[in-house]
């Protein structure tokens, strides 16, 4: 029987060869690439002036261009390479006064990855070493200096092009993944405050309640602690969620976890704020239809927050109705309180505090709008517009 080391070789032994090599395949396609073209030079150059194609010369040529592979590696070794065998060839046979496609790459592999310091003077030896071999100078010469001049400025100034695209490229990923961040913990802020908010007040409430007929109606504070323990249980559940998700790690968690709420739990929502002392009437208006589980969500928050915020500013005596309808232009969730307290159900002033602001961005992701103020009579409204979804209003 094999061992349970036998599965994670046999993964080892089918990995692909290139993976195992110190090199990539883009390296070896311009080896490749600088091998050939310097052979073509070499081959025509000495056919033309020897009448023959020295094979040694040949293979320092190959030698010259096999170096590139280790260009990203160990750039500036890979330079020395070229450039001795560069010198090399030059020395010993008639090559021609030209920059040739292995010191390009080599110059350019090491502009990339060193300082000035290092590549600079990389890029005078690369200037002079065409100019020395054995073909006489001539005027000819100044030109061919020229030319290389200008082919090491262009070869320095591309690979510094390159290195400043790279750091735009880099800055604009640090960008994106600081935002995406702030996003995220946006989000887990927005969730923690609903949980408790919610949650930690209904059950302050409901501890009052029950400290308060704890004498004169025993049974109705049983069940108000009923209650309370069970809406601790939830809030100490969803919160363990948002734990989960910030303690996990990139691998994929294997547990199943609780789906989001949705309008399906307006109705314990409704049941729990009138156990706490908020009596709350519910309506659904209109041709019920789906919505999106991001949709449905950002509704029962929006209703959760609002009651929330009327249970703690509203005063005794109030009440709160939730009307959910279903319109031909979307989705409108209301939520009215006819209480006295400050700014209705939204605390010392209209449009203050964090839970507005989340309400605001929940409905705005959808394309949504939210309206709050004081009621024309009594009390405080608040009005979350969400459009129909994408699919649904192509059809309409």
């Amino acid at each position: 029987m094999p061992t349970p080391h036998t599965a994670p070789a046999a993964r080892r032994d089918r990995q692909p060869l290139g993976d195992a090599l110190p090199w990539t395949r883009n390296d070896a396609l311009v080896a490749i690439g600088a091998a050939a073209l310097d052979l073509i030079g070499f081959t025509l150059t000495s056919q033309s002036v020897q009448g023959y194609v020295p094979v040694t010369g040949c293979l320092l040529i190959t030698m010259s261009a096999l170096a590139l592979l280790a260009r990203r590696r160990a750039p500036l070794l890979t330079f020395a390479a070229v450039l001795a065998i560069g010198l090399a060839v030059h020395l010993s046979w008639p090559v021609g006064q030209g920059f040739n496609a292995a010191m390009i790459v080599a110059l350019y592999s090491l502009v990339r990855a060193r300082n000035p310091a290092v590549y600079v003077p990389a890029a005078l030896v690369s200037v002079a070493l065409p100019l020395v071999g054995r073909e006489p100078w001539s005027q000819s010469s100044l030109l061919r200096l020229a030319g290389n001049c200008a082919a090491v400025v262009f070869v320095v100034a591309a690979g510094l092009a390159m290195n400043r695209r790279h750091q735009e490229v880099e800055a604009h990923r640090r960008l994106l993944a600081e935002r995406a961040l702030a996003d995220e913990r946006r989000r887990i802020a927005r969730e923690m405050h609903d949980i408790v908010a919610h949650h930690v007040t209904t059950m302050v409430l409901m501890g009052g309640g029950a400290r308060a007929n704890l004498d004169r109606n025993p049974e109705a504070a049983r069940d108000a602690l009923v209650t309370l323990e069970g809406l601790g249980r939830t809030a100490l559940h969803e919160m363990r969620q948002l734990l989960d998700v910030l303690r996990a790690d990139d691998e994929a968690r294997e547990e199943t976890t609780a789906p989001q709420p949705g309008i399906a739990d307006l109705e314990r929502l409704v049941a729990e704020a009138s156990a706490a002392g908020l009596p709350t009437e519910f309506e659904v208006r209109g041709e019920p239809r789906p919505l999106p589980a991001g949709m449905q969500l950002s509704v029962f928050r929006v209703v959760q927050e609002a009651l929330t915020n009327t249970r703690k500013y509203a005063g005794n005596g109030a009440h709160a109705r939730v009307c959910l309808t279903y319109g031909d232009q979307g989705t409108t969730v209301d939520v009215l309180d006819d209480g006295e307290g400050a700014a209705g159900g939204l605390g010392p002033a209209p449009g203050s505090g964090y839970g507005l602001i989340g309400m605001r961005e929940r409905v705005a992701l959808h394309g949504g709008s939210l309206e709050t103020g004081r009621r024309d009579g009594q009390g405080y409204r608040v009005t979350a517009r969400l459009p129909l979804p994408r699919e649904q209003g192509a059809l309409r």
